[in-house]
């Protein structure tokens, strides 16, 4: 059994469980979001307040807490490896900035503004929403669907290592 080593239990090692488990719990909980609208749209529009409500939650309670651990630790693996000046570790900081900014300023405020607006506009027991509700909804899923792929960018960013 020499030379078995049954586990590296190393602070890089834990910091990089930690990194991978916050991308794929926080912000991949931000990619089921995707789905939600349509299949609210398309059962009743009447779920659509809870699905603009659910959106806050995973932004402010996972993805959020999220972003900040992975920044946290992708700045110790980054010092740990001497990676820290590297071209594709830049970039991949940056998106997670501007995803954070974009949760922060942007996916909650509206969030909260498209709840409210159809929870008013459905009070009455109607079933349609104002074209004001849905231009608003529908620039946030494009926006959502830009996040995303800055998520898939950065993935392949840390994975392919451009440039070394």
């Amino acid at each position: 059994m020499s030379g078995f080593v049954l586990a590296d239990f190393s602070l890089y090692n834990i910091s990089l469980w930690l990194h991978v488990s916050a991308a794929v719990v926080g912000l991949g909980a931000t990619f089921a979001l995707s789905v939600g609208f349509p299949l609210a749209l398309k059962l009743d529009p009447r779920h659509l307040p809870f699905v603009h409500h659910l959106s806050m939650d995973v932004n402010r309670k996972l993805a959020s807490p999220a972003l900040l651990l992975l920044v946290v630790t992708g700045i110790y693996q980054g010092v740990d490896s001497d990676t820290m000046g590297k071209p594709w570790l830049g970039i991949t900081f940056a998106i997670a900035i501007v995803l954070g900014g974009l949760q922060g300023a942007y996916f909650v405020p509206t969030d909260k503004k498209l709840a409210a607006l159809a929870e008013k506009e459905l009070a009455d027991g109607s079933t349609t929403l104002s074209e004001d509700y849905q231009r608003q909804a529908q620039r946030e899923g494009g926006i959502g669907a830009l996040a995303g792929l800055l998520i898939i960018v950065a993935v392949f960013l840390m994975v392919i290592k451009p440039g070394g």
